[in-house]
């Protein structure tokens, strides 16, 4: 199946100029996956939606996931305004793109989030998303991104609420042993892995139990 098959145009409103645009996305249900890698990154045959992921108002700049492209305070746009329009070199993310376009509009959407203040956790995940698309052109700068995604989630742990998130704290707790095992952290990874197989509320997740108590065995085998 060619990629023109497989995504469809979105139309939006920019929350920030109200610049109307469209982007692609893609039809989950004609995806088919390949493999998913133990901290759940996904392939696809022929596309990968993670590219697709952020929406980038050509006008305005202004880049978000869906969820958060919505009305912003009026605070929050002059801030997007004054720090992300007023140097803007107006470009289009709107056709049909590669990985590149997929780790730039991240990277925009990274530092939008910094400067609205988004939850660690939110800033997590979108560092998490940068790490993958490094991961699939095999560039070494996942790593520094998967460092990056550690400190945030295990502050996000530690010191927000996962309440309204799509991340609740076993996922949490398994995804941060995950990433301190890829990167190299085997104490620490084991140490989160216990955290997980130890969570009484693990009984109701028998997907991740299994993927807890294979990694934890994994990474103490290798100690």
């Amino acid at each position: 199946m060619t990629k023109i098959n497989l995504l469809y145009h979105k139309e939006i409103t920019c929350p920030v100029c109200n610049n109307e645009f469209s982007s692609k996305k893609v039809r989950f249900s004609k995806l088919r996956l390949i493999k998913r890698d133990e901290d759940f990154l996904s392939y696809y045959e022929d596309i990968n939606p993670l590219v697709y992921n952020i929406f980038v108002c050509p006008n305005c700049g202004y880049s978000a996931t869906e969820d958060k492209y919505k009305e912003l305070s009026q605070e929050d746009r002059k801030i997007i305004l004054d720090k992300i329009s007023a140097k803007w070199n107006k470009r289009s993310y709107g056709d049909i793109r590669d990985i590149e376009d997929g780790i730039e509009s991240h990277k925009l959407a990274l530092y939008i989030g910094e400067l609205l203040k988004y939850k660690k956790i939110e800033l997590g995940s979108l560092c998490l998303n940068i790490a993958w698309l490094y991961r699939m052109k095999k560039d070494k700068e996942e790593y520094r991104f998967l460092e990056l995604t550690k400190e945030l989630y295990e502050d996000a742990y530690y010191n927000e609420s996962l309440i309204g998130t799509n991340m609740d704290q076993l996922r949490l707790s398994y995804l941060i042993g995950e990433i301190n095992r890829r990167l190299g952290n085997k104490d620490k990874a084991v140490k989160w892995f216990n955290t997980v197989i130890s969570n009484p509320d693990l009984q109701f997740n028998k997907a991740l139990e299994t993927m807890a108590r294979e990694q934890w065995r994994l990474t103490r085998e290798s100690l």
